[in-house]
């Protein structure tokens, strides 16, 4: 795994929060609270919080059944371990000492903000992610390459998924395939897989099912997973057995047109919108504006969806670091769906790679 400098986050963390007025960071179990520390912990009723004050100080506020666990895994971050009759809420407010806002883990849970205010409630609670979302967008080297490796890691899944019998077998099983293929090319952890087969595919988040597959089906393959911490996903759209038909190909070419038009418009300088502008124009002009019915794309990282959102409304100037996929699609209701899917960076030249490199082609499986 690159090695990932969680000393210097703290710092850049640190100094926003300075300059904005905030105390220190609360953050429960989530990706904000893995950037700055390393420590990666789901979420229980125990409390686990990383107080990052003003002054760049960092305390890892944890139960004491997994102090070693959090020493392992953040051991350059202070702990301060609570047993099971203590009172952590009391313990993570004796760690506040400057005066300002406070800003708290924007999925922490309702019954840990809740008690955290009754203890520091004198003081504005705010969301981390007025922190944290700027920092996290920029990528640095380490988690770029992390997002190369596991998007190279998908890229080999998808192309023996292509040596898979898909007529004659259910969504189920042929997403059950992919999760293995995934698992086998070096993902950690598989998060999803959605197999749309026929007018499955007209449902862009299809609940992946028993409907058996068929010959002459279009079917809709996204899917991806974790390695290291950071994400993979990746869409392809696939026609089982014979030939297809005129519009299916009509259909798939529009759809990756579009998506090139999005890799030319993602640029440093650009805003997130004229890239969702530049992809969905193309899709327009081929007669299928009204089937394109969700943005252009989502950031990556720590988190399978952050910022930015390449979507109509979103000013945000892209720059270099930003990580982000590219998916457009068409549905047509009743009939089939078609998206292809990339991760995309920007470079320090301005310039967008595409970290998944597989075959765009309309590909034919038996």
């Amino acid at each position: 795994m690159p090695k990932m400098d969680h000393a210097a986050r703290r710092v850049r963390a640190a100094a926003r929060s300075r300059a904005a007025g905030v105390a220190a960071l609360l953050l429960a179990p989530g990706s904000d609270l893995t950037y700055l520390s390393g420590y990666r912990i789901f979420s229980s009723e125990r409390l686990t919080c990383l107080v990052l004050a003003n002054d760049g100080t960092a305390t890892l506020v944890v139960p004491e059944l997994e102090a070693p666990r959090a020493a392992d895994r953040a051991p350059d971050v202070a702990r301060a371990t609570w047993g099971e009759t203590a009172d952590p809420y009391a313990l993570v407010a004796s760690l506040v000492r400057e005066a300002g806002a406070l800003a708290v883990s924007d999925q922490m849970w309702a019954s840990f903000a809740l008690r955290l205010q009754d203890k520091l409630g004198d003081r504005e609670f705010r969301v981390a992610s007025e922190i944290t979302r700027d920092l996290r967008m920029r990528k640095d080297p380490a988690e770029l390459d992390a997002l190369r490796v596991v998007s190279a890691a998908a890229d080999r899944a998808y192309v023996r998924a292509l040596d898979l019998e898909f007529a004659g077998r259910t969504e189920r099983e042929i997403g059950a395939d992919l999760a293995a293929l995934l698992r086998d090319e070096g993902h950690d952890e598989v998060m999803f897989t959605i197999v749309a087969a026929g007018e499955d595919g007209a449902s862009p988040h299809h609940q992946t099912g028993d409907r058996k597959i068929n010959r002459g089906d279009t079917v809709v393959l996204d899917f991806g997973g974790t390695r290291d911490g950071y994400g993979s996903d990746i869409t392809r759209t696939v026609h089982v057995g014979d030939r297809p038909g005129e519009e299916i190909v009509r259909v798939h070419d529009a759809v990756r047109r579009a998506q090139e038009a999005g890799y030319a418009a993602a640029r440093t300088g650009a805003t997130a919108q004229s890239v969702d502008a530049a992809a969905r124009a193309v899709i327009a002009e081929a007669g299928y504006g009204e089937f394109f019915i969700h943005r252009l794309g989502h950031g990556i990282g720590l988190d399978g969806h952050e910022h930015p959102y390449l979507v109509s409304g979103n000013e945000q100037l892209l720059e270099p670091g930003m990580a982000f996929s590219i998916e457009p699609g068409i549905y047509l209701p009743g009939r089939f769906g078609v998206r292809i899917e990339d991760i995309a960076m920007l470079g320090d030249d301005g310039s967008c790679e595409g970290l998944n490199r597989v075959d765009h082609a309309l590909a034919i499986v038996r």
